[in-house]
């Protein structure tokens, strides 16, 4: 093994990089950055990523394929393969055809003996423009979006290049990473992959087992809770791209298995896998490996700029919102929380590969990603909203190691009671404080009347204990409440009856379940008011695109209908017509409202809305309105604050019962902020004044905390907005956004009081 260092820039004309991932956007940043290429050129399948790392100033071009530049590449041009390990052959395939041999080619796996043997066999010997290369740096980030043009600053970068392998190639390729300001070693094939199988290869296969091992424990969070820094460091790789190290496994296997070998017993397992090849069990492992890390409570690392805090930090985030802002912006909020709850349930359950993108990264919809993964469904992503699942079918779920954890979500719980109520094993449903104070009967007893066997805590809360192995019956619910979360309950469970089950509502409630199912194949019938289905059908696996989420859009749309001279345009918001009622209610009190570019999306009817100020009037919120419009109270009510005159709100009881009670929640706020707010059975009156100052209460729910934010806007004096730590269930870069349309927002932490 030798070792260099240099800071010589490399003499090259086109630097491609195919595949942007960490590594390879990195060595594009840096390039760009420091002039080591006349141009640098992307190479990405995915629009997306060619768009983000134009934007970011990563590349000077990007193309989709190879194809596209390879006539225009000769001598003094270099070629990066930075794709993962087992899509490399694929790659040097389009190299034989398409390069002529006066170009470089490298690449930045972490196994080379697989490298080589694909060279060796498409090419028929080892060809001396390649030059096989692994650049010793990294992070648990992935993607373009991680790109670090310091990332190899004083890090080891290691060429195995052999007796074929040119000068001149092997001097531009090492001339290269040197500019980086890395080290450059080099060494033998067989000597690198064993090196790197017990230094590199094997943490990381502890860590995922490691992590894998405690998330399954049924004291998991007590366990990340109290651990020590040495624990955090050593499973901080834990949070690496499972699709890389399956790769990294699949390629370096004997050299892998050697290691393990000499271990410990309990690992024999991964060592099975890895043998036979077993990509599903390894990604497995490694997903939920890296998203137990990161779910349950993104342990290792306070997220307070974005105002995400973990749960095991013991810290309560409050935000500082100082009066005044411009309310001026033209945004996307994340993606719709229902619709991607629903994705990831529909697509567990069909059969075939289910592609979803617009995905919310929040922790709500991670939770109920979490326990598909925790019933053996093999799911990739979420990345940059991107997610795939791997589809059992209806009756392929496998019984939980533990009690699914549903954190804060109550659609997770009411919706997944359904589906479970059909299946062959025993689950156990659980939540935070707040979930474990929500009532459940509404649930439970339709699916009770169908056969189900279900345990609940005292006044039919969480935790829910549904016993397995049931025959369940149709029934013909005539539901109580306007609740979707009921109607989709009973809907799901009645997949697994012989026969039509059926929902009938008192007021019309959103309808993604319905459309949802439909969009994978499954037949639902609707009458007026009531919804239909008959079981012991099938779900065909879809690609869903989930809209903008217009229960997050709210608090934007309500920022400039209460700012004179506002002016906010929402994009790609879905705008189902169960789910307007924010829309017509703000129209109604005199905010100018125009929706464009109106298409149909899988089913779903999407438009961009723009949002500008129009003096407020208030008004008696139509009935027929109220279940349109559940989620966007909260804010709405702000509204009412900022409006001339009285409004009035009624039919709305099941406002109570939300994860704070919400008409008292945002009373006991604004009458402290100085706004005459008097709460009903059923509703709640205001009359418009000024917003005030002061200190107010979220209650642990996340649409309370966020309203009180965008009241800043109008206030007279700084709102002070305690317990927002639930903000990331729904909305995880609201601070962001908040802050980019011109609220004066400041997140801060105090401790936690038990």
């Amino acid at each position: 093994m030798s070792t260099a260092r240099t800071a010589t820039k490399p003499t090259i004309n086109r630097l491609v990089v195919i595949g942007l991932g960490l590594i390879g956007s990195s060595l594009a940043a840096v390039a760009r950055k420091n002039g080591l290429a006349q141009q640098v050129v992307g190479i990405s399948r995915r629009e997306s990523t060619l768009e983000i790392a134009l934007q970011m100033g990563v590349i000077d071009r990007a193309e989709p394929s190879l194809a596209a530049i390879a006539p225009e590449l000769g001598c003094g041009d270099l070629v990066v393969i930075g794709v993962p390990t087992l899509t490399v052959p694929a790659v040097l395939q389009d190299c034989f055809e398409q390069l002529s041999a006066d170009v470089s080619i490298t690449d930045v796996a972490s196994v080379k003996g697989s490298v080589v043997e694909a060279a060796e066999t498409i090419y028929g010997e080892l060809p001396a423009q390649l030059v096989p290369g692994h650049p010793i740096a990294g992070s648990e980030k992935s993607g373009v979006t991680a790109a670090n043009s310091e990332l190899f600053v004083d890090h080891r970068i290691i060429l195995t290049p052999s007796q074929a392998t040119g000068a001149e190639h092997l001097k531009l390729v090492s001339g290269l990473w040197a500019a980086t300001g890395a080290i450059v070693s080099t060494m033998g094939v067989q000597e690198h992959d064993e090196i790197l199988a017990a230094t590199s290869h094997l943490p990381h296969f502890l860590a995922y087992s490691l992590v894998d091992t405690l998330a399954a424990m049924g004291e998991n969070r007590e366990i990340f809770r109290y651990a020590a820094g040495g624990f955090r460091d050593f499973t901080r790789i834990a949070a690496s791209d499972p699709v890389m190290w399956r790769d990294i496994a699949l390629a370096n296997r004997d050299a892998i298995l050697t290691i393990l070998d000499q271990v410990m017993d309990n690992f024999k397992q991964m060592r099975s896998a890895i043998e036979s090849g077993d990509q599903d069990y390894l990604m497995g492992s490694f997903t939920r490996a890296r998203d137990a890390r990161n779910h349950f409570g993104k342990i290792l690392e306070s997220k307070t700029k974005t105002g995400i805090q973990s749960p095991m930090t013991e810290k309560t985030i409050n935000y500082a919102v100082s009066p005044g802002g411009n309310a001026q912006g033209d945004l996307r909020v994340p993606g719709d929380k229902s619709m991607s709850h629903r994705s990831i349930m529909l697509g567990s359950l069909a059969e075939g590969m289910t592609e979803v993108t617009g995905f919310l990264e929040g922790e709500d919809s991670l939770a109920t990603l979490q326990s598909f993964r925790d019933m053996g469904v093999q799911i990739e992503g979420p990345d940059q909203g991107r997610v795939v699942i791997h589809g059992v079918g209806l009756h392929g779920l496998k019984a939980p190691a533990k009690p699914l954890y549903l954190g804060n979500s109550g659609t997770s719980i009411r919706l997944l009671s359904g589906l479970l109520a059909g299946q062959s094993f025993d689950t156990e449903l659980t939540g935070d404080a707040s979930l474990s104070g929500r009532p459940m009967g509404r649930v439970a007893d339709p699916l009770r009347e169908m056969g189900a066997v279900i345990e609940t805590a005292d006044g039919g809360r969480p935790p829910l204990k549904i016993k397995g192995g049931q025959s369940l019956k149709p029934i013909d619910y005539h539901m109580p409440m306007a609740s979707a979360q009921v109607k989709s309950c009973v809907l799901l469970a009645g997949l697994y009856t012989q026969g039509q089950t059926s929902v009938v509502e008192p007021a019309p409630t959103r309808d993604h379940t319905e459309r949802m199912l439909r969009g994978f194949g499954y037949e639902v019938t609707t009458q007026g008011s009531k919804a239909s289905l008959s079981g012991g059908g099938s779900l065909v696996a879809s690609r869903i695109d989930v809209p903008a989420d217009i229960s997050s859009a709210a608090f934007f749309m309500v920022a400039a209908a209460i700012v004179p001279g506002s002016d906010i345009t929402l994009r790609h918001v879905g705008v189902n017509p169960t789910r307007v009622g924010v829309i017509n209610i703000l129209r109604a009190m005199g905010t100018s409202i125009e929706l464009s570019n109106e298409i149909e999306v899988g089913g779903e009817p999407v438009a961009d809305i723009r949002v500008r100020y129009g003096a407020l009037k208030g008004i008696e919120i139509p009935e027929d309105q109220v279940p349109l419009a559940i989620d966007e109270f909260p804010v709405l009510f702000v509204a009412a604050a900022c409006a001339e005159g009285t409004t009035v709100l009624t039919g709305a009881e099941e406002l109570r019962v939300k994860e704070s009670d919400r008409i008292q929640s945002m009373a006991d706020g604004l009458i402290t902020l100085g706004i005459d707010a008097q709460p009903t059975a059923d509703g709640i009156r205001i009359v418009g004044g000024q917003i005030g100052s002061g200190e107010v209460q979220s209650h642990d729910d996340h649409r309370i905390a966020m309203a009180f934010t965008i009241a800043a806007l109008r206030a007279s004096g700084e709102i002070l907005v305690h317990e927002a730590n639930n903000v990331a269930t729904s909305f995880p870069n609201f601070v962001g956004l908040a802050q980019q349309i011109g609220i004066n927002l400041t997140v801060t932490q105090s401790p936690t009081t038990h």
